[in-house]
């Protein structure tokens, strides 16, 4: 029992090492797999690195570089312009509307590419009177919800992991609950933050006395209106592909067959880069390598983990509770806590196969505890200490209004820890026990 102690301990104290000297943690993890399989548990080096996840290192790769080629050729760009079109006037509609055109850059590889829509959305806000708390939150749920589609880092961490380890999760089961959750979240916003949106008035420009409506989305004085770009056979050629991904993922998860986004991605990519040579070599960057190494380190080490019978060790302890909903509701707060300080996609990947003891003695059912924790550590992201909510405080255009936001998503952030997973038990894991 003192190895798989010595290793849990040393898995804890890994992470919070490499936060605090904001090093990163897939690397230092790696590290700490080999030398605590080698040196502390004898394992063989092979073994060890049998336990770096390929599949999902093919998935990451795949889908970042798919997604890459459709922003290097300006598709992304001209898709969210046409999108903005499309609302108009209706200032009511914009932070739904920046929900929607934030979850589907979200969906499109890396959750973090969601953040995008920040920088537009919040400058939006405050042009058009806009609380911006209330176009804060829409951003921080529609980032959160897309994070969790097949195509997504956080839903092929999630699914990938829990398939891996053997439990039955559907991918689009699991963006569904995402999705619904977050659209209540978004509604909980409005009502909250919607009434305090300043009233739209009539206002004079500093220079030349021209006038504009706070719901009308005019240039500043002096500023020319920007000329939409249209839309050209390579960004039409890019749509379809897209749509062509898209539409093969869920007509394979329909069918019953789990569908490899990675290979798919690959498949619509190299079509691209063959089609579109110069966008196909600049989409290389965004192929997303210290999130491949970030999951593949913690991964490695969970396996390590697995290995010496520290994974049992758990689900003992979790055995220990005889109250398996106690022991949901226990493991989702740890997920939520942790994630609002620290990266949500390590925490996905340490704690979905810590989960699984708790899922094998047969109390809880598996789909239902791995969304519920898949999401209770998403929905905290807007917390200012993370990459998320620190990016809307300083996108944030007022600078007076900028300690209100860092104390109001701190509150906000802190409250999902526990709300989050009350709720999501109550509504997913308890029904789910009550129909095994």
């Amino acid at each position: 029992m003192a190895v798989q102690i010595i290793a849990l301990l040393t898995f804890v104290a890994v992470f919070v090492i490499a936060e605090l000297r904001r090093s990163h943690i897939g690397i230092v993890m790696f590290a700490a797999a080999a030398g605590m399989g080698l040196l502390v548990a004898g394992l063989a080096l092979d073994d060890i690195v049998a336990g770096f996840p390929i599949d999902i290192l093919i998935l990451l790769v795949g889908v970042t570089y798919f997604f890459g080629i459709a922003k290097a050729n300006g598709t992304i760009g001209r898709l969210v312009d046409r999108a903005l079109v499309l609302v108009g006037s209706n200032t009511a509609a914009l932070p739904l509307t920046f929900f929607l055109l934030t979850a589907a850059v979200s969906a499109m590889g890396s959750p973090l590419g969601g953040l995008v829509m920040a920088p537009i959305g919040m400058s939006v806000a405050h042009r058009r009177r806009i609380d911006p708390m209330l176009m804060g939150l829409a951003i921080g749920t529609g980032l959160s919800a897309g994070a969790f589609a097949p195509t997504s880092l956080f839903g092929i961490v999630t699914w990938g992991t829990a398939n891996t380890a053997g439990i039955a999760l559907n991918p689009l089961t699991l963006f569904a609950v995402a999705v619904i959750v977050n659209l209540v979240l978004l509604a909980a916003a409005y009502l909250m933050f919607g009434s305090r949106s300043r009233a739209r008035t009539t206002v004079s420009t500093a220079a030349g006395g021209a006038v504009a409506t706070g719901g009308e989305d005019e240039p500043e004085a002096g500023e020319e209106r920007p000329a939409r770009e249209p839309f050209e056979t390579i960004h039409l050629v890019t749509v379809v592909a897209m749509l062509g991904l898209i539409a093969a993922v869920v007509v394979l998860a329909i069918v019953g067959n789990n569908p490899d986004v990675g290979v798919l991605a690959f498949a619509f990519g190299a079509a691209l880069t063959l089609i579109d040579p110069d966008n196909g070599r600049k989409a290389l960057k965004e192929i997303d390598w210290s999130t491949v190494l970030l999951v593949g380190g913690i991964i490695t080490y969970v396996g390590v983990l697995q290995e010496i019978g520290a994974v049992d060790l758990l689900g003992d302890l979790a055995a220990m509770m005889t109250v398996p909903l106690l022991a949901a509701l226990v493991i989702c707060a740890v997920g939520g806590l942790v994630s609002a300080f620290a990266s949500t996609t390590g925490i996905l990947a340490a704690l979905v196969p810590l989960a699984i003891p708790l899922i094998e003695q047969g109390g809880v059912a598996g789909w239902a505890l791995i969304c519920a924790l898949g999401v209770c550590s998403s929905i905290v992201d807007v917390s200012p200490f993370s990459t998320v909510g620190a990016t809307l405080v300083a996108t944030t255009v007022d600078p007076d209004q900028r300690p209100r936001m860092t104390a109001l998503l701190t509150r906000w952030g802190l409250s999902m820890v526990v709300i989050g997973p009350v709720v999501l038990v109550g509504t997913l894991v308890l029904p789910a026990m009550a129909f095994q």
